[in-house]
């Protein structure tokens, strides 16, 4: 029997082949090493994260995640149900508060759920990734499995908004939660002071101001290379995503030279614990974490 056993939600951008499947095989490999067992949900459905700002409306985003959570209750009772996607875990945490606060919400999600023969109890919580590691598990505990320690690169631990405010780990500041860099230095590498940690992305902007995006991602990677980091780690797809991709483009119209890895904590731990790069997912990077990948190599 595994140390751990959680329901899994991967959320869309982590399921195999999109675009944060990288976050996906490393999360695999970490728990492997760490002994905990995930069970994917069957059947899950996406959190709806950006359909309230498109003017989808707030129940069908409520019934979106009271689905997900409806089905692990029925498939996986008595099971916390574990996310490792920020936006995912953000929005689930709002509905299951919204769910257990409003009477006539919970009906009408029930109404709802009714028509697939499901009912939301509310019987489950839902936990990111980074809260089981540490207050499930323990910094000690995930010390131990360390056979590559990554000596000699400097991280820069960048937790972004979503898993930061309004909820987070417990214990920690809003405005400077050192988690991320406890993770580094659990694993042996040096976690560098760093003045962007819970600055948003821009992700949201993107594509309808990119100016303004790339600007935040701009100061974001700047600061890395300021206090001296070589990599950027992360807990959200979306800032992963972000923060990678458009290097070039800022590159391009403002003559920088960035070319900054930016990584998941779970393949920082993969590769500490033994992995090689393709069991961290280091084969889906577009800016390469060639330091990581020679001590993947050993």
């Amino acid at each position: 029997m595994a140390k751990k056993e959680y329901a899994f939600y991967p959320g869309c951008s982590s399921q195999l082949k999109a675009s944060a499947s990288n976050y996906l095989t490393s999360t695999n490999s970490m728990c492997q090493a760490l002994d905990v067992k995930l069970t994917e949900i069957p059947d899950w459905n996406c959190c709806g994260a950006s359909i309230g700002y498109a003017e989808g409306g707030e129940l069908p985003r409520h019934v979106l995640n009271a689905r997900n959570f409806a089905l692990a209750e029925a498939h996986l009772p008595g099971k916390e149900i574990v996310a490792t996607c920020a936006a995912c875990w953000l929005g689930a945490r709002e509905s299951k508060d919204r769910l257990g606060a409003g009477s006539q919400l919970l009906a009408d999600t029930n109404e709802a759920l009714k028509e697939a023969g499901l009912h939301y109890k509310g019987e489950t919580s839902i936990r990111h990734m980074v809260e089981v590691l540490i207050e499930d598990l323990g910094y000690d505990a995930l010390k131990a499995p360390v056979v590559k320690p990554l000596e000699g690169i400097k991280f820069a631990g960048y937790v972004g908004c979503q898993t930061n405010r309004p909820f987070g780990i417990v214990g920690e500041s809003f405005e400077n939660p050192v988690y991320l860099d406890k993770l580094v230095e659990t694993v042996g590498g040096e976690a560098v002071p760093y003045d962007q940690k819970v600055t948003c992305c821009g992700g949201a902007l993107a594509f309808s101001e990119p100016d303004k995006s790339q600007k935040q991602i701009r100061d974001i990677v700047e600061s890395a290379y300021d206090h001296g980091a070589e990599m950027i780690v992360t807990p959200c797809p979306l800032c992963q995503a972000n923060v990678e991709i458009y290097q070039s483009e800022i590159n391009k119209k403002q003559g920088t030279k960035f070319n900054m890895p930016v990584l998941y904590y779970s393949q920082l731990m993969t590769v500490a614990y033994g992995g090689s790069a393709k069991e961290a997912g280091l084969d889906g990077q577009l800016i390469h974490a060639a330091k990581l990948e020679e001590i993947a190599k050993k």
